[in-house]
This record gives structure tokens, sequence and C-alpha cells, in this order.
């Protein structure tokens, strides 16, 4: 299969763990800004170019590795903060950096 990089950021074809791992960070960012599953899909495919599709994949493993985190954080009562995609795309930023 042969595919054309847009930006340099980490490929799910090339590096497919470090992709997965940093989806799942992200995904991790994402909750602890109290965003929702939606809300994390919508960030991450406009901020850092993550089909949703990746980013549900990811989000229902965590789930099932994570299912007493996954329960209590649905069960919360909180107001979800408001969202800062640019502090999003900031994370995001900040991960490629750290990881190159």
């Amino acid at each position: 299969m042969h595919h054309t990089h847009q930006h340099p950021l980490l490929c799910l074809y090339c590096h497919p763990h470090s992709y997965i791992r940093m989806v799942q960070h992200l995904i991790e960012r994402c909750l602890l800004l109290h965003m929702s599953q939606e809300q994390c899909i919508k960030a991450l495919e406009e901020h850092a170019s993550i089909t949703p599709l990746v980013t549900l994949t990811v989000w229902k493993e965590l789930q099932k590795e994570n299912e007493d985190f996954f329960r209590a954080y649905y069960s919360q009562n909180f107001s979800p903060m408001p969202i800062n995609e640019a502090e999003v795309f900031k994370l995001h930023q900040d991960y490629q950096q750290g990881n190159k």
C-alpha cells in the first residue's frame, strides 16, 4: 500500500503502535478536560487529523481495559469544562514535539 504524507506527524500505516499510543494519550487528555466521547472524537478529528473510527476504536479499547474508571467517569455529575479546542491542539503539538 502506497500513501503520501501531508504532514510530519506519526502515521498509522508507518508507525501503528506509536500512532495508537498517541491517540490514547490524546483521549486521556480529553478525559482530563471532562470531554464526552463525541466531543473528543470531534476535537481529535479537527485538530489532530485523526479519523473518528480510529479515535472510537481506541476509546472502546480503553473502556474495556478500564471498566471501573469509565463507569465512574460516566456516572459523575460534574459539569463538563468548557471545551477549549485550542488546548487540545496544543496538547497534540506538545506530544509530537516530545516524541521526535
